[in-house]
């Protein structure tokens, strides 16, 4: 690896990769070299310039800063990272991940947060369709827009909008939890509003709080979820399956 394209000057700045530079599996295979305990814990990505699959399967707990807009898969399958994109992201950011956090600064594309069985995905602008699809257990935190079909088939989790929501929201929903501000366009197949009781207030203010939301109320929230009539199948809901 070329000395001039790999700035490390101390222990506690960030190893930076230059993508106009050197290649993105460079990068991805450094973070992957990462052994527990590594001193290496801040990373820094320049010119990005829309790259696909960046700092995907980082398995420690550094922190990664990427100096612009990415493409699809940013962040997937993260576990322990802390990652922020300077930028707007492509199809599918944070999808898959466990644990850690991705923020994106700007917007997100389709499926963000996609399957996430843990940790927080925050997007600070909008965020487009099929938002947390088939969510297992991820946080998702949008400050702006989510568009249609976002929920689909969600299984556990939280999804928090503080903006409005497309239509078919929660289509399918098993045990998710959806908190929207604004509104909502239409609800999918057997999803409902629901009351918002003492501890989910409580819930989505923490929530709110991990994001960096503030001069927002939990109480200005509404609460949809699950009516549990798809859970077994009966003759009489066949046209909603």
């Amino acid at each position: 690896m070329p000395a001039t394209t790999l700035s490390k000057t101390a222990a506690h700045d960030p190893r930076v990769f230059d993508l106009d530079q050197q290649s993105l599996r460079e990068l991805n295979q450094a973070l992957h070299n990462l052994a527990p305990g590594s001193n290496e814990t801040a990373w820094e990505v320049l010119n990005p310039k829309g790259s696909h699959s960046v700092a995907v399967g980082v398995d420690q707990p550094v922190a990664i800063d990427v100096r612009g807009s990415v493409g699809y898969y940013c962040g997937g399958m993260n576990s322990g990272s802390t990652i922020t994109v300077h930028g707007s992201a492509g199809p599918g950011v944070g999808e898959n991940m466990m644990s850690g956090s991705i923020t994106v600064k700007g917007d997100a594309s389709q499926y963000a947060g996609a399957t996430g069985k843990g940790g927080l995905l925050v997007i600070e602008g909008n965020a487009s369709s099929r938002c947390g699809i088939s969510m297992k257990g991820i946080d998702i935190v949008v400050h702006g827009n989510i568009g249609h079909m976002s929920a689909f088939m969600a299984q556990s989790g939280n999804l928090v909008v503080l903006g409005d929501a497309g239509d078919a929201l929660g289509d399918s929903i098993y045990e998710a939890r959806l908190f929207v501000r604004g509104k909502v366009d239409s609800l999918g197949a057997d999803c409902i509003a629901k009351e918002m009781r003492a501890e989910h207030l409580d819930l989505l203010q923490g929530l709110l709080d991990r994001a960096g939301v503030t001069g927002v109320k939990s109480s200005e929230f509404k609460r949809y979820g699950s009516a549990r009539t798809l859970y077994n199948f009966n003759i009489d809901n066949a046209d909603a399956y």
